[in-house]
C-alpha cells in the first residue's frame, strides 16, 4: 500500500495498528466498508455520524476497492482474534446471568 494518500487516507504506524484510515481520524477504511457493506448505512449517514467530508468516505470506500483484498483479510484477522478473546476470556456478566437462571 503507498504511504502518501493525499488529503484523505493516511497509515500512521502506531495509530490503529498502521491501517489506512481517513485523515485525521481513527476511523479506519475498514471501518467505513464494513459500515457501509454489512450494515447498509448510506455514505451519506457515516459522513454526517461521525462528522466527515463526504469526499474523505468516498475515497475511503474506493480505496477499500483498490485494496480489497488486504483489507478483507484484515478485517478477517481481527474477527478471529476477537473470537477467540471472547473464548478465553468469558464475560462476567453473563457467567452472573447463567449462575441466576440456575437458581430461578
Amino acid at each position: 500500500m503507498e504511504n502518501n494518500l493525499g488529503n484523505y487516507i493516511e497509515l500512521t504506524p502506531g495509530i490503529r495498528s498502521g491501517k489506512p484510515r481517513i485523515t485525521g481520524t481513527r476511523i479506519t477504511v475498514a471501518d467505513v466498508a464494513i459500515m457501509y457493506l454489512r450494515m447498509g448505512h448510506s455514505l451519506e449517514e457515516i459522513a454526517g455520524k461521525y462528522q466527515l467530508s463526504l469526499a474523505s468516505v468516498h475515497v475511503a470506500i474506493a480505496f477499500y476497492y483498490e485494496h480489497r483484498n488486504e483489507i478483507d483479510q484484515q478485517i478477517a484477522d481481527a474477527e478471529a482474534y476477537a473470537e477467540i478473546e471472547s473464548l478465553n476470556s468469558p464475560s462476567l456478566l453473563q457467567e452472573k446471568l447463567d449462575a441466576m437462571r440456575k437458581y430461578a
